[in-house]
């Protein structure tokens, strides 16, 4: 445990952001699952959600939660999963 103010400020500013980044990890997770499922099934609204997952990987990487890469890999993925249906 930290013993100087400015450090147990800092835990606690760290833990608060990891908080934050887990909710918008867990969401994005949420998100590319309902597509993958949905994208066996029903191509047109699995297009309304890919808009959707997009907006999410966009704004995570926007946020420095995903990397710019990453974010691209994983958004030309999901169109190749879209297009292979």
């Amino acid at each position: 445990m930290p013993q100087r103010r400015n450090a147990i400020k800092d835990l606690h500013q760290n833990r608060a952001r990891h908080m934050h980044n887990l909710d918008i990890k867990t969401d994005l997770k949420k998100t590319a699952k309902s597509f993958v499922t949905t994208a066996k099934t029903d191509p047109n609204k699995a297009k309304e959600i890919l808009k959707a997952l997009y907006k999410k990987i966009d704004k995570a990487a926007k946020r420095h939660v995903l990397h710019k890469n990453t974010a691209a890999r994983r958004k030309s993925r999901f169109a190749k999963l879209l297009l292979s249906k």
